[in-house]
């Protein structure tokens, strides 16, 4: 490792002042939400809608308490659902009811899917604009220190008042930028979880027309 290099980079950062520290800051706050959303999503998603997927076709095979066991003890969003709807199916009656509650749930399951997701949007969106708010305090203090010497301005005073003033922006950037790549692929994911969701409920409560046409396709070739 280049110390040296090292330490020329904490000394530019420094001369940005209080607003580059707070950014800092954030960049952490911004990078732990991302490792730990990205190891919580592949944790649940891990076989989770191929072990729905098993426990659907027991369940239309008409083995409901395999597939009850299949799932029983999976955390994934997508089993859980399907846990619930079988059982739903197995004890309750009305379907309307059924389907109410795997809504509620769903929602709840979800609500968990986006938490601390807001706090990376809120980072994403803040950072540019502090990172703009210690350009213009640095230019604020450019122009007065280049006011305070009158006549005798010397160029370099203002050109590096202006380079330490920008740096701000440089570092609000340099954090916003990969906060919003991450919050979309974080987003992305919790939306791709959620259709898978809603399909595999859906499909709880249909029956497999794709089974279905090719059987049918089957007893229209053995008639003829």
């Amino acid at each position: 490792m280049n110390f040296d290099a090292f330490g020329e980079l904490i000394s530019l950062l420094a001369q940005g002042g209080p607003v580059v520290l707070l950014l800092l800051l954030m960049s952490v706050l911004a990078l732990t939400i991302i490792i730990a959303k990205a190891w919580h999503l592949r944790h649940l998603g891990a076989r989770d809608a191929e072990r729905s997927e098993e426990a659907l076709t027991l369940f239309r095979g008409g083995e409901a308490g395999r597939a009850i066991e299949l799932l029983e003890d999976c955390e994934g969003p997508v089993s859980t659902m399907v846990w619930h709807a079988i059982q739903g199916r197995r004890l309750v009656a009305s379907e309307a009811m059924i389907r109410e509650e795997i809504e509620r749930l769903g929602l709840g399951i979800l609500s968990r899917l986006r938490g601390w997701l807001k706090p990376l949007e809120v980072i994403a969106s803040l950072a540019p604009l502090l990172g703009l708010f210690g350009t213009v305090l640095g230019m604020i203090e450019a122009f007065r220190q280049m006011e305070a010497a009158g006549n005798q301005v010397n160029p370099t005073v203002l050109s590096g008042g202006i380079w330490e003033a920008l740096l701000t922006t440089a570092v609000g950037l340099a954090v916003a930028i990969p906060a919003v790549v991450a919050l979309n692929w974080l987003e992305r994911r919790v939306e791709r979880t959620a259709q898978q969701m809603d399909d595999m409920v859906t499909r709880v409560f249909t029956d497999d027309l794709t089974a279905a046409r090719i059987g049918g396709k089957r007893s229209a070739g053995e008639v003829s």
